[in-house]
């Protein structure tokens, strides 16, 4: 696999990551021994960075998580995780202030098994009050960074503005990374527009979703999906173009979304053992970059239109 440098956390991650939402059954049942396999195959086949939060499977996929990571070496792997979205009873919650998102952190080193994160993030922060997170969610975050219980800061979001608001605002050297989604994919490639800001404050970038939650995947859009009617369906289009070349969509879009090298790692997620190894053998095989382009005059108009994440 390649590797990058996140920013400037001397953090170098494999450009094909793990996500772990889907051990919190995000999108559907899960088995857990599956789940954990599909942990152990990702780390043996050179994936270096695992991305979870106590929000995904409302603190499920973090237990799953910690349950596979007592059997990893921990110098195998990089251990990123969020603070500031939760949930109970299947009841979302948001809570950025600084008293709980200290308690998290440590919440967080119990069901994850280890002794400390590697990169903490703030969750999805247009759901908070940015001026908080500025104020008093990041000040309690370098904390807890002082004192070695995180190694690094990161925030994420779907709207690239409020990363970019947050790191203005925010005491300088506090943000060393940004985890942002479904903006480097191939139907939208707007983070393109921030690489240059994010990389003169020396933040690293962390891309996610390179299937833009299920528009670009043979198995069709899920039905909770918030994009707008017009972008489904050229996606679907798209899709039906690439079977018609034998090229799943799938691996044209996970070859996209990890080709661009300032772009530190693309996480994808699943608990599914053989497609771990199948989006590995993607990443691994040359892009065909002139059915780039014809997939991206099929989508048209539609590139770069996205969506609320509320």
């Amino acid at each position: 696999m390649i590797y990058h440098e996140i920013g400037k956390t001397g953090m170098r991650v494999s450009n094909l990551s793990f996500g772990a939402s889907s051990l919190g059954g995000v999108f559907h049942n899960v088995q857990e021994s599956d789940a954990i396999q599909a942990v152990f195959t990702a780390v043996e086949q050179g994936m270096n960075f695992i991305d979870v939060s106590p929000y995904y499977g409302h603190y499920k996929a973090e237990t799953v998580l910690g349950k596979a990571l007592k059997n990893i070496p921990r110098n195998k792997y990089y251990l990123s995780t969020k603070v500031g979205r939760y949930g109970k009873d299947g009841v979302n919650i948001w809570d950025y202030s600084g008293k709980r998102v200290t308690e998290s952190v440590y919440e967080s080193l119990e069901r994850l098994n280890v002794d400390y994160i590697d990169l903490i993030n703030v969750h999805d922060i247009e759901f908070a009050d940015l001026n908080l997170v500025v104020s008093e969610t990041l000040p309690a975050l370098v904390e807890l960074r002082d004192k070695n219980v995180v190694k690094h800061i990161g925030i994420t979001d779907l709207q690239l503005e409020n990363l970019k608001w947050v790191i203005e605002h925010a005491e300088p050297n506090t943000i060393e990374s940004v985890l942002n989604f479904c903006h480097y994919s191939l139907n939208d490639d707007r983070l393109i527009d921030f690489i240059d800001y994010f990389e003169k404050h020396e933040v690293g970038i962390i891309n996610a979703s390179p299937l833009s939650m299920g528009l670009l995947s043979q198995r069709g859009v899920p039905a909770w999906h918030p994009a707008p009617k017009s972008l489904i369906e050229a996606c679907r289009k798209a899709v039906e173009h690439c079977s018609s070349r034998n090229y799943p969509i799938e691996k044209l879009a996970i070859q996209y979304s990890i080709s661009n090298p300032r772009i530190a790692t693309t996480l994808f997620s699943s608990a599914n053992p053989a497609n771990v190894r199948k989006n590995i053998e993607f990443a691994e095989e040359p892009i065909d970059w002139d059915l780039v382009k014809d997939i991206q005059e099929i989508i048209g108009d539609q590139m770069r239109v996205s969506w609320s994440n509320s």
